[in-house]
């Protein structure tokens, strides 16, 4: 049986994870292949946000052909985490990514918390 905190979901029209300034995923770049590290510094616009990225509807462009590290099934291999862990790893990336882009009482980190309470109430 699943722990509560094992319900990552994603919120719509947040987009935290694609505001990519390298200065500030140095440790996620670190990570990448060369080739992939390559792909990532290209798809960095001027503003740090992905040149993929539509900001105003806050939706990726290319999301159905967007690479790899883009996909969060993926975090276990990138960053050697157990797969049975992806929920608890999720949750604390989404959570830093957030904060750290729109801020600690945004309303982006309060929809986070609030789909995470909801959708773990479903599995009480």
């Amino acid at each position: 049986m699943k722990k509560k905190q094992d319900n990552w979901s994603c919120i719509t029209n947040c987009g935290a994870c694609c505001f990519l300034a390298p200065d500030q995923r140095l440790e996620a770049i670190e990570q990448l292949e060369s080739s992939d590290a390559r792909t990532y510094m290209r798809m960095v616009g001027p503003d740090g946000w992905c040149v993929h990225f539509d900001t105003g509807s806050r939706r990726c462009r290319i999301y159905d052909e967007r690479p790899d590290f883009c996909k969060v099934k993926n975090l276990p291999k990138l960053f050697n985490v157990d797969e049975n862990k992806l929920g608890p790893f999720a949750i604390k990336c989404c959570r830093q990514q957030i904060k750290s882009v729109y801020g600690k009482r945004s309303l982006e980190i309060r929809r986070f918390e609030a789909k995470l309470r909801k959708s773990n109430h479903k599995h009480d």
